[in-house]
């Protein structure tokens, strides 16, 4: 029960979605009327500029920490399981919210945050990790499937099966919400990006 009440706390924080309220205001447009259409730091960053894509990742993340330390305070589960199931909770709010006919975003901040949040050495090797290839290969797509698929080896092998299944979960859900910009880099062309300068241009 414990499990289910943790996921249902973060789904109900996933559901903000910070890039609605920051383009709303600028723009008084939904952030899928502009550029890719995804609600979520790279777009806004690529159409509004540096501050509001800031102000949507801080909102992303802050909702992530919400949700994890209240379930973690509150909601104790062995090997601090239940910060797992909230941030699982609060992706699937943010890729699928309902009120916006569970089209969502990509989750990628949210993805990273919560798995710092629950092992902050394993989950800040994998951001890293993703960070880098995106600086090699410039596709922000490759980063963002490698972080959570870095961070299945110690989830198994450190922290137990149920914590390697969440994370599972959580992988799948990374690789189903980019899959087509996969698909676009097999073909060539999906749009590179430079993360020194403008983020831009990420489908």
């Amino acid at each position: 029960m414990i499990r289910i009440i943790c996921l249902l706390i973060g789904y109900g924080f996933g559901n903000f979605l910070t890039a609605e309220l920051v383009v709303q205001n600028k723009l008084g447009k939904h952030p899928e009327e502009i550029g890719s259409g995804n609600p979520g730091m790279a777009n806004v960053t690529g159409q509004l500029g540096i501050l509001p894509g800031l102000m949507v990742l801080v909102g992303d993340i802050g909702k992530t920490i919400i949700a994890c330390v209240l379930c973690g305070v509150f909601l104790s589960l062995p090997h601090r399981l239940s910060i797992l199931y909230a941030g699982l909770g609060v992706l699937i709010g943010h890729n699928f919210p309902f009120w916006k006919h569970f089209k969502g975003g990509k989750g990628v901040a949210v993805t990273c945050i919560l798995l710092v949040l629950y092992s902050p050495g394993y989950g800040f090797l994998a951001c890293i990790i993703g960070g880098i290839l995106v600086l090699l290969t410039k596709y922000l797509p490759i980063g963002a499937i490698t972080i959570p698929i870095v961070f299945l080896v110690p989830a198994f092998f450190r922290y137990g099966s149920e914590a390697g299944i969440l994370a599972m979960i959580i992988t799948i859900l990374m690789l189903y919400k980019h899959y087509p910009s996969l698909v676009s880099i097999w073909r060539g062309t999906c749009p590179k990006v430079n993360l020194i300068g403008k983020l831009t241009k990420y489908k």
